[in-house]
């Protein structure tokens, strides 16, 4: 992914920082704006799902940077609305294999009350090959 790709898709979800990444673990700090938010001044589901989608994916990455992350599979449980204003995204890998990584991750609210929980099956890709498809499929 370019920088400018990155950057983009960082600042469309609201990205403050990414608090820490190691060790299969990432902590990504969001900031909640009205622009994400439908009645009630709540947060649109896609968004939560992307935070959280976003910090199991890094913390893949933080284990093997090598590698392009790719959902497979992905499920989220609300608990509570996110609203306006800063949220962490935690993510963590449960188990790892050579192709396939197995990560937990959730939302919490700067109290750090659980919004939302997710698990994900990720398909590892070589990063040169995701790249390469990338360049050819633009032509």
């Amino acid at each position: 992914m370019s920088d400018a790709v990155a950057a983009t898709l960082q600042s469309t979800l609201g990205q403050v920082r990414v608090v820490s990444l190691e060790g299969g673990k990432a902590v990504i700090e969001y900031e909640v704006g009205p622009q994400m938010c439908h009645s009630g001044g709540v947060a649109q589901g896609g968004f939560v799902c992307g935070w959280i989608d976003a910090a199991m994916a890094h913390a893949s990455i933080s284990l093997m940077p090598e590698m392009t992350p790719m959902s497979l599979e992905l499920k989220v449980s609300y608990f509570a609305p996110a609203r306006p204003g800063r949220v962490t995204a935690e993510g963590w890998i449960e188990r790892r294999g050579r192709a396939t990584c197995f990560a937990e991750g959730r939302l919490v609210d700067p109290e750090g009350k659980v919004l939302a929980k997710a698990s994900s099956t990720i398909r590892l890709i070589p990063r040169e090959a995701v790249e390469a498809a990338a360049k050819k499929a633009l032509g």
